[in-house]
């Protein structure tokens, strides 16, 4: 899933010789991250390495009994430099044959013409992968990637604390999140001012977005073949609105800063409720991330209700797989995709918990698991708007500081919102 947007070079030379460098997990790699001869080279996040390494070797195993003689060659890429290695590499002629993209990456390259197309129709369940993630790999009616994986945000509150309140399970309703809300701070705020029962830092856009999305609103739209900001528009302001009075009425705390130290925070015992991803439940008790592991166990999950009365539309991070338009091997390249994201591949990401590219497996997660709830919110992911110059956007920090004035009262609602419209219109055309 998608950490920075991407970036084209200004210092090509010096990015080449990062990418030969630095680009690979072995060691002998040719420039720009070939293996050579006969292969396939797939760049992987490190995210595969780390949490299904058995599903990669799975599916290179079935892939060398469909072609003896072909070796490939996985090398794992950070998150944090992976685009600015692509950027060089694709200067070139040698790249690799398949490259993992965040599925908010991909509009950029695709529009650049990066990448070869693809026919859906010879991938495994193409009819039924999540919207969000498909509609990443699409434009003018033509398929330039193929879903990998997704996660969506849920709800994640203390199982303790709800107990000692008297509340029985988790919200199922708006208006029962919000009894909730009310319950935790009535017992806990009043013992401790710097409690939160619901923890939501001002420059989580991501979050504040979902609130815009359950009330019909948009980031930005398309008329006419341009984009434009569309913040500002009535139901969008309603659910910027939604989401403000949740801040002021449950939310302790500095609301100039981001979500990304989320679980160190809640791991200090002073929050109800929050918003994000399934690992971070795990990862408030764990000590690597922050948080604290006398909190184990005391973390559970449900799918969050919006005030529209159905769920709220989580931002769908997760993975897409594209075949470089430079690749001398895209045959091999798309059929080592079709089988890396075959309904097998999918089973072995459930049983890693994460969530697979598609609806009917959404099924096959527990939903007595951890990733059951976000499993119910993944059918209502969104993701970011396709348009070209959405990466010039969120270089930009438009939506976080639009945010960041509405928390701190710094600006009204409406007023924020126009503002970052009139910014986001300066640049979302660019290509």
């Amino acid at each position: 899933m998608t950490l920075r947007p991407p970036r084209r070079s200004a210092v090509l030379g010096a990015l080449l010789l990062f990418a030969v460098t630095g680009c690979s997990s072995g060691e002998g790699d040719a420039p720009g991250g070939r293996a050579g001869g006969d292969g396939l080279t797939v760049w992987l996040t490190v995210d595969a390495r780390e949490s299904w390494p058995e599903m990669v070797a799975s599916a290179n195993a079935r892939f060398a009994k469909k072609h003896p003689g072909v070796k490939v060659d996985v090398q794992y890429q950070q998150w944090t430099t992976k685009n600015q290695k692509l950027d060089a590499v694709l200067a070139g002629r040698n790249v690799p044959d398949v490259v993992e993209m965040g599925n908010s990456e991909t509009t950029n390259y695709i529009v650049n013409e990066a990448f070869a197309p693809l026919d859906p129709k010879t991938f495994e369940r193409s009819g039924q992968w999540l919207p969000a993630l498909a509609d990443a790999c699409r434009l003018d009616n033509r398929t330039y990637c193929v879903p990998y994986y997704a996660g969506a945000r849920v709800g994640v509150y203390r199982t303790d604390y709800f107990k000692s309140t008297g509340i029985t399970h988790a919200p199922r309703t708006y208006p029962e999140l919000i009894s909730d809300l009310d319950r935790l701070k009535a017992k806990y705020g009043a013992e401790d001012p710097g409690f939160s029962a619901f923890y939501m830092p001002g420059r989580y856009w991501s979050a504040a977005m979902g609130f815009v999305k359950d009330a019909g609103g948009e980031m930005a739209v398309e008329k006419g073949g341009r984009w434009q900001g569309a913040l500002s528009s009535p139901k969008s302001v309603a659910g910027l609105t939604t989401w403000k009075k949740l801040l002021d009425d449950y939310y302790v705390g500095d609301r100039a800063k981001d979500n990304g130290d989320q679980p160190a925070v809640v791991g200090q015992g002073k929050v109800g409720v929050f918003y994000g991803n399934t690992w971070e439940a795990q990862a408030a008790a764990d000590a690597r991330s922050g948080g604290d592991p006398r909190l184990k166990g005391k973390f559970a999950t449900f799918a969050f209700p919006g005030p529209s009365g159905k769920l709220l539309p989580p931002f769908l991070g997760g993975s897409t797989l594209a075949v470089p338009a430079k690749s001398r091997n895209q045959e091999l390249a798309a059929d080592w995709i079709r089988v890396f994201t075959d309904g097998e591949s999918q089973r072995k990401l459930i049983a890693a918990n994460t969530l697979p590219n598609n609806t009917v497996q959404l099924a096959d997660v527990a939903a007595g698991g951890i990733n059951g709830p976000a499993a119910q919110a993944a059918a209502r992911g969104w993701v970011t708007p396709l348009a070209p110059g959405w990466t010039s956007v969120e270089k930009s920090n438009v939506l976080p500081e639009m945010l960041e004035r509405i928390a701190t009262g710094k600006a009204s609602v409406r007023d924020a919102a126009r503002e970052a419209d009139r910014r986001i219109d300066a640049v979302i055309n660019e290509r």
